[in-house]
């Protein structure tokens, strides 16, 4: 019996962070144990946004191949495994640009148009001028799932209306043209942990806030990082009661130190136990959590031909199913081939 399909992206932003990596990459790589997963870095998504500040945009390209390529060594770090699922890069398989084409045809710009995605970026990013490709991001991103007939895309429950998008879009074609080319593709909803940036347990860690910490950072920066996390401002003294609640350091030491995470508590309330210390064992598990992660991506750096062949490969398998896709998309459309004319 086949397995389902799973498909997912990131836009190519450089090297990941620890909230990509929890929020994720590490559900990425459980899922493709059960499901035929595909996951693809979305260069021409990084397209439809200016740029600008560093960021990579149609304004500024010059980074876009070393991004591509240092995001590839990251998943492969992570635990993505090239026998188990595959990996390559968006623009690879042209095909799904066709498939853009033909959903912005039948699209209704309403639907485009009240995209809360849309709207978060012309704000976010402070566009004046917003660009096709970006008022179309959603049929980009529809056609990057269903020209692999996903099954399934896993999100956050704050994720499911693009995958909803996505659902309507196949159901519209289907219905259109008589056939049922495309799966009604769903959300597989997931438990993301809440990563917060280093300035604050409200605060989402994010590259455009600058308040993250890179998986490809060494050990000794790594524990620079962290002794910049937002604590408690009204614990001065180690003696003073703190209230871990509020405190960065401790939402951390809930993902890298459970086992221990009620004495800490109890410890901090009561005033034993000082931030300083408190940073240091954070430090210390967190970096005996990326160690494994570091030692692969020093492999990869070593074997950039690596990364490329197991991209390569990735891209052979995904255009396949993809020409199959279009060559079932043009038929219902009775688009003309260079034989039928």
């Amino acid at each position: 019996m086949a397995r389902k399909r799973v498909t997912s992206g990131m836009r190519p932003t450089g090297s990941i962070h620890l909230g990509n990596l929890l929020g994720a990459l590490n559900n990425w790589v459980r899922l493709q144990e059960e499901y035929d997963c595909f996951y693809f870095i979305v260069d021409w998504h990084a397209l439809t946004t200016p740029g600008g500040g560093g960021a990579v945009g149609y304004e500024n390209v010059g980074d876009l191949t070393a991004n591509v390529h240092e995001m590839a060594i990251d998943w492969l770090s992570a635990g993505l495994d090239p026998e188990k699922c595959s990996i390559f890069v968006q623009s690879h398989v042209p095909e799904v640009a066709e498939l853009h084409l033909i959903f912005s045809m039948i699209t209704p710009l309403g639907w485009l148009e009240r995209n809360p995605t849309y709207k978060d970026m012309v704000q976010g990013y402070k566009i004046e001028n917003p660009s096709l490709g970006l008022l179309g991001y959603p049929t980009l991103q529809a056609a990057d799932i269903l020209a692999y007939k996903g099954d399934f895309v896993p999100v956050g429950k704050d994720q499911e209306a693009h995958v909803n998008m996505t659902r309507d879009l196949g159901q519209r074609f289907n219905s259109l043209f008589g056939r049922n080319v495309f799966p009604i593709t769903k959300a597989l909803l997931t438990e993301v942990p809440k990563v917060p940036g280093l300035d604050g347990v409200d605060k989402k860690m994010s590259k455009s806030s600058g308040n993250y910490i890179a998986t490809n950072l060494s050990a000794e920066d790594t524990v620079k990082k962290i002794r910049t996390m937002f604590t408690d401002p009204v614990k001065i003294r180690k003696d003073d009661p703190g209230h871990p609640d509020g405190c960065v350091v401790y939402a951390f030491h809930g993902i890298y130190n459970k086992s221990e995470l009620e004495p800490i508590r109890s410890e901090c309330e009561k005033g034993t136990r000082g931030c300083v210390d408190c940073k240091m064992q954070l430090a210390e598990k967190m970096n005996a959590a990326l160690e494994p992660i570091r030692e692969k991506r020093a492999g990869l750096e070593a074997d950039p031909n690596l990364v490329r062949e197991i991209l390569g490969a990735g891209a052979d398998k995904a255009a396949a199913i993809a020409k199959e896709t279009m060559r079932e998309v043009r038929e219902v459309m009775n688009i003309p081939t260079r034989e039928n004319v």
